[in-house]
C-alpha cells in the first residue's frame, strides 16, 4: 500500500480553499522494462552506456544494472566498429585520453544482444556552434526573481547560419556531478526556427542558472551546449516536459517512444529510452 500526498484544490462560492488530504491507494507495480541510457559524443576519453531496469514509479530503490548484454558501436560512415565493455555499473569504450570516437558528420548505429534478442538504434552526429563566453551579474532578491542573493550566470553563444539546428544545454556548479539545469533550443530559439543564425535568447542564456539557488563567489560555472537531431530533441524535451509536470493540470505521466527497435523476428521484448549523438561545445568560469 503506497500513501500519496495530494494537493486538493476546491472553488467553493467566490473563495478558494486549499486542503491536503493524505490517500491510501493500491498502485499496480506494473512491468518492468529493460531502458537504455546511451549518448556518443565528440568529447575525448570515456564514453559511457547505461543499461538498467525501470522501477515502480513510486519506488524509491536504485534502478537494477543489466550487466550480460553485448552493446556495440558502429560509425556506419567511418565503417568502424566500437565493442564495449561492462565494468563497475557502465558499458564503457575508452579510445584513449585525447581521442575521440564521435565525429561531425557521421551516422552511427548502436546494436544491443540482450537475451535471445537484438536491438538497434541510429543517430547522426550535427554540426554545433561553439560558447562564446560565460558572463554573471550580482542580483538581490529585490532586484530579480532570485531567492537569494547571488550571482545569476548566462552563456553566449550565435546559432550556426543555413538549415535548422537543435540544441541542448545542459549546466553544472563546481563540477560535472552538480547538475544546474537543462534547456533546448531550435536556432537559439525555443520551439521553432525564428531567425536563422541570431543569437541565443535571454531566457536560454540564463538557463544555466538556478534562480531558487544562484551561484556563489568563488563557485564554478560548467556549461555544455550539444548539438541534436530533430529525433533526439523531440524525446528530450518529451522527457523534460514530464520531469517537470505538476500542478492541477498536469499531464499524466507515460512512456516517451524509443529509438530501440527490436530486430528479433518475432521479439517480444521492448526496450526503453534512447540512443543519441552529439557534438559538444564546453566554457566554464569561476565566479570572482
Amino acid at each position: 500500500m503506497k500513501k500519496i500526498r495530494l494537493s486538493i484544490l476546491l472553488v467553493i462560492a467566490a473563495a478558494f480553499t486549499a486542503c491536503e488530504d493524505v490517500v491510501d491507494i493500491d498502485v499496480a507495480k506494473g512491468t518492468s522494462y529493460p531502458v537504455l541510457d546511451a549518448w556518443i559524443t565528440t568529447e575525448p576519453g570515456v564514453q559511457k552506456i547505461r543499461f538498467t531496469k525501470s522501477v515502480p514509479y513510486t519506488d524509491q530503490t536504485p534502478s537494477p544494472v543489466i550487466g550480460d548484454a553485448v552493446i556495440t558501436l558502429f560509425d556506419e560512415t567511418a565503417n568502424k566498429s566500437y565493442p564495449f565493455t561492462f565494468k563497475d555499473g557502465n558499458y564503457t569504450y575508452d579510445p584513449g585520453d585525447n581521442e575521440t570516437i564521435g565525429v561531425t558528420g557521421h551516422a552511427y548505429r548502436l546494436k544491443v544482444e540482450y537475451g535471445t534478442e537484438v536491438f538497434e538504434a541510429i543517430d547522426t552526429i550535427k554540426r554545433n556552434t561553439v560558447i562564446d563566453s560565460i558572463s554573471y551579474k550580482f542580483q538581490t532578491k529585490e532586484e530579480n526573481f532570485v531567492s537569494e542573493d547571488g550571482y545569476v550566470a548566462k552563456f553566449h553563444a550565435k546559432d550556426i547560419e543555413g538549415g535548422v539546428d537543435y540544441y541542448w544545454m545542459r549546466s553544472y556548479r563546481n563540477d560535472l556531478q552538480h547538475k544546474v539545469g537543462d534547456a533546448f533550443s531550435v536556432d537559439g530559439y525555443f520551439d521553432q526556427s525564428v531567425k536563422d543564425g541570431s543569437s541565443f535568447i535571454l531566457p536560454i542564456q540564463e538557463a544555466v542558472t538556478d534562480f531558487d539557488k544562484p551561484f556563489q563567489k568563488n563557485e564554478k560555472v560548467i556549461v555544455k551546449l550539444r548539438s541534436l537531431t530533430y529525433q533526439s530533441h523531440f524525446f528530450l524535451t518529451q522527457v523534460d516536459e514530464q520531469i517537470n509536470s505538476g500542478g492541477l493540470f498536469a499531464k499524466v505521466l507515460e512512456n516517451v517512444k524509443s529509438n530501440v527497435i527490436n530486430k528479433t523476428s518475432g521479439g517480444k521484448t521492448r526496450i526503453l529510452g534512447w540512443f543519441g549523438t552529439s557534438a559538444v561545445s564546453s566554457k566554464e568560469r569561476v565566479i570572482e
